[in-house]
């Protein structure tokens, strides 16, 4: 989202908090599980942004796209995986972005992966979209995980297995704020 600056005759106004003047970004993120030999998470790497770290897919969801479609389409869009399949919506995080504080309305859902495949591939983004052409690299770790996830997404792992409880909520932090189970 582009923002303007006001010109050089204008005089600034104060700028409205992002949580009062926008809505939220409908978006998707997706657990995708592999199962065998043991459980394992899809994550992936921007090598043009090591900063960012590990994360699962997620994006925005299309006008008219219930978010089951989008997890798919993201997942596919973002990794190159076809063949999830979409178990069940897992909770709703409100917590809005990192760095801009835009807000978000993301909700996680749980995805079985194929069960066979590599483990770990490389893949760039097709299509126009913002990340048309981005490079990622792919692949499952163990569950449960060794180290978080960028942006807290890991936070709802223990919602799918309580084994798999984020290292932050097993050290006592909880889920983020923002966030709600959907059961």
């Amino acid at each position: 989202m582009a923002s303007s600056s006001p010109s050089p005759s204008s005089s600034p106004s104060p700028s409205p908090s992002p949580s009062t003047s926008l809505p939220p970004r409908v978006r998707v993120a997706a657990y995708v599980i592999r199962r065998h030999p043991s459980p394992a998470l899809l994550v992936f790497d921007q090598p043009a942004f090591p900063e960012a770290g590990p994360q699962v897919p997620a994006g925005g969801v299309a006008p008219g796209e219930d978010p089951e479609q989008a997890v798919l389409r993201e997942v596919a869009e973002e990794t190159g995986l076809t063949g999830a399949r979409v178990v069940r919506r897992i909770a709703v995080d409100g917590r809005p972005h990192p760095e801009t504080g835009q807000p978000r309305l993301t909700t996680y859902l749980l995805l079985d992966a194929p069960p066979d495949g590599p483990e770990e591939w490389e893949h760039r983004v097709r299509g126009d979209g913002g990340d048309a052409g981005m490079r990622f690299v792919c692949r499952f770790v163990p569950l449960p995980l060794a180290h978080p996830l960028a942006d807290a997404q890991d936070a709802h792992l223990g919602r799918v297995e309580p084994r798999w409880v984020a290292q932050r909520e097993a050290a006592g932090r909880g889920r983020p704020d923002g966030a709600r189970p959907l059961s």
